[in-house]
């Protein structure tokens, strides 16, 4: 039988150890004080303020980043603001409204103005940037480029469509087991059958916007108003009067021409009379 004292230490390695797992299954089971944004959470970035990481997976500098992440979104609620993370590989419309081309990016969200943040990656750099107002020295990001934006906007919805896309393409290859050149050719049959759709609505709508000439409906023209007894007469008088002034006009018009050609015929030129010779006187 062994004795007491030496039973001791030898129940303490267990007991320590029992002790490590039960804390580390609690630390695990504690949830996490960062948020986990989604593309259907987007409003909520325009209200109050919040910092955001954009991170993947299998970024090594992500997953060094994360401890001092987690660090600082423990002081979020002192702060007052809220410390949340993206994952662009399973959220691509938010990673193409920022336009994230580097892994990772934080960037500071306050009342819908965006600030990129480019300071120390730790957690007191975290906590200073927030609590001294650090970001008021940044320039926002412009309106036409900003996440709310409509270009950005639009960015969003295309990085949608590939991810997508790709999703479709697995699900070709992997689940149906067909080929790559397969899923190649669905989609570009696809692609050419919408952009034939496309191509005759938008036709539709430019002919209902803008009629060709062909089609317009003939115009019609306005009718002459009747005239009454007394309209007519009087338009009957002024044309009399009118033929009357055009007779006048030619009549000595006529008599015009015919002086003229008797002032220029040989015939009509007149000769001055010879003088007569005085008599002579006798002498």
């Amino acid at each position: 039988m062994a004795a007491p004292g030496r039973a001791g230490p030898a129940l303490r390695v267990p007991l320590c150890a029992l002790l490590c797992l039960a804390l580390a299954a609690a630390a695990r089971g504690r949830p996490s004080p960062v948020k986990v944004l989604s593309d259907g959470m987007w409003r909520e970035l325009l209200q109050d303020e919040w910092m955001v990481e954009f991170y993947a997976p299998w970024c090594p500098a992500c997953e060094n980043l994360q401890p001092e992440w987690e660090k600082f979104a423990e002081w979020g609620e002192d702060l007052g603001v809220n410390v949340a993370k993206v994952d662009v590989t399973e959220q691509p419309g938010l990673s193409g409204r920022f336009i994230i081309t580097a892994l990772p990016t934080i960037y500071h969200c306050k009342d819908g103005e965006f600030r990129r943040y480019q300071g120390a990656r730790n957690k007191a750099a975290f906590i200073n940037f927030i609590s001294d107002e650090e970001w008021k020295s940044i320039e926002p990001v412009s309106s036409w480029f900003g996440p709310s934006s409509f270009l950005m906007s639009s960015m969003s919805a295309l990085f949608k469509l590939s991810m997508w896309i790709r999703h479709g393409h697995g699900y070709l290859t992997e689940n149906l087991g067909m080929p790559v050149w397969g899923s190649y050719a669905v989609f570009g049959l696809a692609t050419l059958f919408l952009g034939m759709i496309l191509g005759l609505l938008m036709v539709f709508l430019a002919d209902c916007i803008c009629p060709s000439k062909r089609h317009r409906a003939p115009q019609l023209q306005p009718q002459p108003r009747k005239q009454g007894p007394e309209s007519a007469h009087l338009l009957k008088n002024r044309y009399e009067e009118q033929e009357g002034d055009e007779g006048d006009i030619s009549a000595e018009e006529a008599e015009g021409k015919e002086g003229s050609r008797r002032d220029s015929s040989p015939s009509g030129v007149r000769q001055r009379p010879a003088p007569r010779a005085a008599p002579l006187q006798k002498s």
